[in-house]
């Protein structure tokens, strides 16, 4: 953790290093290789990554690293721009496909990816925060007033209610490109 740790919290101690004559590698824990370096103080991350869903750090194919940078004040790599603009940038160094520029921009891209996706782990598939349309009506809220019925889902101005039992958002074949689309402002192919 920046600040409240020296190097021999996440590196191991020195004085092994300098018994061996120092030089690269000689007992110096490289947490880039070795997760576990920073599950040690991580413990909720640690667990997260023990979720069903998770990126594949447990297995070896990437590292915290990849996504942080543990020298640096923000622990978020690129360490330039806003926050959420650097959350969005390392997720697209992998994500290409979900993070390409497109003419009709899902609005919530802007809020960055950790605003439907848990980063490190998740019950849901594809790391979501929330497993059906719940996820988008955090910010798409249902309208109501006078000639709306009770039970009735108005979203916008359209009657979502007979959409609903086919699925969520992006399953139901109505939203299914919901980062973007260049082709329909209502974010489908």
């Amino acid at each position: 953790m920046p600040g409240s740790a020296g190097c021999e919290s996440c590196h191991g101690p020195g004085s092994k290093h300098l018994a061996v004559g120092g030089g690269r590698g000689k007992f110096i824990v490289n947490p880039g290789r070795d997760p576990q370096a920073c599950f040690t103080c991580h413990l909720e991350v640690h667990a997260a990554f023990n979720l069903p869903q998770h990126h594949p750090v447990r297995e070896g194919k990437m590292n915290c690293v990849q996504c942080h940078d543990p020298h640096g004040a923000d622990i978020m790599k690129p360490a330039r721009g806003l926050a959420m603009s650097r959350v969005n940038e390392q997720c697209a160094a992998c994500h290409r496909e979900q993070s390409k520029r497109v003419v009709f921009e899902h609005e919530a891209l802007r809020e960055g990816c950790t605003t439907c996706h848990q980063p490190h782990g998740s019950i849901n598939q594809k790391l979501l925060v929330q497993p059906d349309s719940n996820l988008c009506l955090r910010c798409h809220a249902q309208v109501q007033g006078p000639g709306v019925r009770p039970g009735q889902l108005i979203i916008g101005k359209v009657n979502h209610t007979p959409y609903v039992s086919r699925g969520s958002c992006w399953t139901s074949t109505c939203h299914t490109a919901v980062h973007g689309s260049n082709v329909d402002p209502y974010l489908r192919y």
